[in-house]
């Protein structure tokens, strides 16, 4: 299947992290329309959105040459959800962000994913310092930046005042 953006492919143990293809659209929708954690947060869309949001990620890689990588499972091949960078150009800086599928959660894939992206943008990008917009209420994401060594000192995203700053430093 052909990619849809200029990102590179990364591989860890378990995962392949690429551009993503037409064929996850699917996949993507179901998360975006229906999964309980998007559900939990009042974060689902409808299919309409999740579309125009699918073909947003695919031009935030043409715009800042990074984005949203497909998670793939090596055994299965099956999507399991997507960790990338993005920046809005309202946001104060770039974020690392994860969305598992439905049924992925809990296995590790979020820190495996998003430890290979920031190395990415590290050793490819040149960044050195990286922030996740977390929910306070979101526990499980929160695990997630602590076992990627980030810290919160508890201040607000000015665009999203539900979510605490996590800073991961490169």
């Amino acid at each position: 299947m052909k990619h849809l953006s200029t990102a590179p492919t990364l591989t860890t143990e378990r995962l392949v992290l690429r551009g993503p293809e037409r064929d996850d659209l699917p996949a993507f929708t179901r998360f975006m329309t229906s999964a309980p954690s998007m559900a939990a947060q009042g974060e689902t869309v409808t299919a309409e959105q999740a579309w125009f949001g699918f073909l947003a990620g695919i031009g935030h890689w043409q715009w800042h040459g990074f984005g949203f990588f497909i998670l793939v499972e090596t055994q299965t091949g099956h999507p399991v959800g997507r960790v990338g960078l993005i920046k809005h150009s309202n946001w104060p800086d770039i974020e690392l962000a994860w969305h598992l599928f439905e049924g992925a959660e809990g296995k590790g894939y979020a820190t495996e994913a998003a430890m290979a992206v920031k190395t990415w943008a590290r050793e490819a990008l040149g960044l050195y310092r990286l922030s996740s917009y977390i929910d306070v209420g979101n526990a499980r994401s929160q695990a997630v930046a602590k076992r990627l060594g980030a810290t919160t000192d508890g201040t607000r995203a000015p665009h999203e005042p539900e979510a605490e700053v996590w800073i991961h430093t490169l």
